[in-house]
């Protein structure tokens, strides 16, 4: 995910988002995970390495599915915004990380646990390899016993129309954003939906797109029900940067003619063309002809 802002909440943590994008992507829209059969669990694991010292492990968005009390699952939610090649490594670790809580838990029934891949790039598809097999090299002689681990991707700006038609909540507007964009870089946001968790959705798109409109929008944000309100803004942030920028030439044209009236004036009495360049301070750029 990048730089990834720990104090604030991702529009994955609600439940209704969390259990939408586990339905939409593993089940094809069955609504086979209820929003209030999901409960939170730790993101934070430790562990020690080599260097005897303890570290720290930290993962997006991390839940325990449960239907009446009965604990079936934990699930989990990785984002990211550019292509890492060795994140079937630290899926596993997370993966690692989660069965070895349980079992200094000392549960009865260990519950298996399930992370997927949210992958936000536009530009390219997920070129990088998904099994840590494929990720090292391994003698002949132990590949047999060298046990493998596949990650599970999902390339939100690749999604068909029909796998976005299964989504219900706040997270069918993000695909449907990336995909767009995708297409066009110059996308301007048209999806009438209402979104929900407006701050959520606005704070997503300026970490995954690295467009910092998305934090002003957030911070104006009193009148945002859809993304066709956040593409008005976007609009009148552009007329007014416009405005801002002609203003600015035009500025600096009017000192480049102040300057152009001193050096002919300079070149009048007597001083060459170089010095009196050097003394308007002109950049090169500009053609003169001496009168």
């Amino acid at each position: 995910m990048g730089q990834k802002d720990i104090t604030e909440k991702v529009l994955e943590d609600y439940n209704d988002v969390f259990a939408d994008i586990i339905n939409g992507l593993l089940f094809g829209g069955e609504q086979e995970i209820k929003p209030e059969d999901l409960e939170n669990t730790t993101v934070h694991a430790q562990y020690k390495a080599e260097d005897d010292k303890v570290h720290e492990l930290e993962r997006d968005i991390a839940k325990y599915w449960k239907e009446e009390k009965v604990e079936l699952a934990i699930c989990g939610i990785e984002n990211q915004s550019t292509v890492e090649k060795h994140m079937p490594f630290r899926i596993i670790g997370y993966d690692g990380s989660a069965y070895r809580n349980q079992l200094q838990q000392e549960r009865r029934k260990m519950l298996p646990v399930v992370t997927i891949v949210l992958y936000f790039g536009t530009d390219r598809h997920w070129n990088s390899r998904k099994k840590i097999k494929e990720l090292m090299e391994i003698p002949k002689c132990l590949d047999r016993y060298v046990n493998d681990y596949q990650m599970h991707v999902f390339e939100v700006a690749w999604l068909t129309e029909e796998q976005i038609s299964h989504f219900r909540s706040d997270f069918k507007v993000v695909a449907n954003f990336f995909v767009q964009k995708r297409k066009n870089r110059d996308y301007i946001p048209d999806d009438p939906t209402e979104i929900r968790h407006v701050d959520e959705v606005l704070k997503l798109l300026k970490v995954m797109t690295g467009d910092r409109r998305y934090e002003e929008i957030f911070r104006k944000k009193k009148g945002v029900r859809s993304m066709c309100d956040v593409a008005e803004r976007l609009e009148k942030m552009g007329i007014a940067k416009g405005i801002e920028i002609g203003r600015s030439e035009g500025k600096m044209e009017g000192e480049i003619k102040g300057k152009m009236l001193v050096y002919k004036n300079l070149c009048r009495e007597g001083f060459g063309e170089k010095e009196a360049r050097r003394l308007t301070e002109l950049p090169e750029d500009v053609s003169l002809e001496k009168k």
